[in-house]
């Protein structure tokens, strides 16, 4: 689904690029959405499990733990999954038209925001941890889709960087303050 998008990808190819026999894939799944919302919630399991470690190895304070958690999105380490996020790019644009995909994307969004939130409200307070977490998490997402979307686009290894820069703008609350 990631490389030929969710319209033209079939079960066959789903179940030959899982290296799985279709049969197989059509016995768990007797329809290609419920191989995208399977897909949502893997994906989402797998995205908790790197911010995890990421803020497990966090040696800093707040702002520290704020920064592992863009990392976990971000960065093109050992663990950084391209194909990854190819799919989350298809589910987001499924997620447009099928409402079933919506409400499975709506609430690993929604986690994933509030994680976030949470991680910039230990920094800048409860009151302003909102919209600073929203700026952030819609930048992740829309490096997610320029990436995808127009390969080449984003210079390579770069928004991780960029985006722990703008994040440590924001979390000046000094800065912040005068920017208000």
């Amino acid at each position: 689904m990631a490389e030929r998008g969710y319209e033209r990808a079939s079960i066959a190819e789903i179940a030959k690029a899982a290296g799985l026999s279709p049969g197989l894939v059509h016995y768990h799944f007797t329809q290609k959405q419920e191989v995208l919302l399977a897909l949502v919630e893997q994906l989402a399991q797998r995205g908790r499990e790197r911010v995890k470690a990421r803020l497990a190895r966090t040696k800093g304070g707040p702002r520290a733990r704020v920064e592992a958690f863009l990392e976990a999105f971000l960065a093109t380490g050992d663990d950084a999954e391209p194909e990854a996020v190819a799919a989350w790019v298809t589910i987001s644009a499924e997620a447009l038209r099928q409402p079933e995909v919506r409400a499975a994307y709506d609430k690993v969004v929604r986690a994933d925001l509030a994680h976030l939130e949470e991680l910039v409200g230990e920094v800048l307070g409860r009151e302003r941890a909102r919209a600073v977490a929203a700026g952030l998490f819609a930048t992740i997402q829309g490096y997610f889709v320029l990436s995808t979307a127009t390969p080449g686009l984003i210079p390579p290894g770069s928004a991780v960087g960029t985006v722990k820069r703008m994040a440590a703008g924001l979390l000046d609350p000094d800065g912040a303050e005068a920017r208000r």
